[in-house]
Parts: structure tokens; C-alpha cells; sequence
């Protein structure tokens, strides 16, 4: 399987993942968990935008448009500035931390690799 693949099935994953955290911010919400409805909805739009934004780069990386790498670069850095929170502050998580990086990490270094291979290659004017 082609690097971009592996990252574009990886990217697929998260945005399912993100998918799934709206699914778990709607059950919130319709349990009453929540201070503001309207808030609660609001971020369960911007949620839903981002798991769809997310699924976009999977489609544009397996595709191999570049700016669906970039974008999948972008949305990793992202993912490693939550982690990078969760593991700092007076509530750090380590283990969750730990648990949001590492696909990150795995992520980020499979959209490099596909970056990589998909530069063009000097020709040999020989």
C-alpha cells in the first residue's frame, strides 16, 4: 500500500473519531450535561464541520492532491496542541495526553513520507 494511502486511511479514521465525539457531545446534550444548549449545539456543528473537513483531506490525500497533505499536517499540529495541553495545566492527564499524540505522531510522520514520495523527482540529463 502507498504511503498516501496509509495516511489517507489514517486521516479517514480521525475524522470518524472526530465523528464520533459529536455523537458523544449530542448524548451530553440530550441528557442535560450540559450549562447552555445553545453553546452545546454550537460546538456540535463546529464538530461535525471539523470531522467533514478531516474526511476531506483523507479523500483529497488519498487522491494524491497536495493540499490534502497539507491540511492533514495542519489538523496533526492541531491534535499535538491539544495533547501538549492535556499534559500540562493544574488537570494534566498524562495517559490521555499519551492517548491523543500517539496517533497523531504516526499520522504527521505517514503525510511527511507521502509528501516525500510524491516530489518530483531530478531528471538525468546525462
Amino acid at each position: 500500500m502507498p504511503v498516501r494511502l496509509a495516511a489517507a486511511t489514517f486521516l479517514a479514521l480521525e475524522g470518524l473519531g472526530i465523528l464520533a465525539l459529536a455523537g458523544w457531545q449530542i448524548v451530553a446534550l440530550l441528557g442535560g450535561d450540559t450549562d447552555s444548549a445553545v453553546s452545546s449545539i454550537a460546538l456540535i456543528v463546529l464538530t461535525v464541520i471539523g470531522a467533514a473537513i478531516v474526511g476531506a483531506f483523507a479523500v483529497a490525500t488519498a487522491r494524491d492532491v497536495s493540499a490534502g497533505r497539507s491540511g492533514g499536517i495542519v489538523t496533526q499540529l492541531l491534535i499535538l496542541s491539544v495533547a501538549i495541553g492535556a499534559v500540562t495545566g493544574e488537570w494534566a492527564a498524562p495517559g490521555l495526553a499519551a492517548l491523543i499524540a500517539t496517533p497523531a505522531v504516526v499520522v504527521l510522520v505517514l503525510l511527511v513520507l507521502a509528501v516525500r514520495a510524491a516530489a518530483p523527482r531530478p531528471r538525468d540529463d546525462d
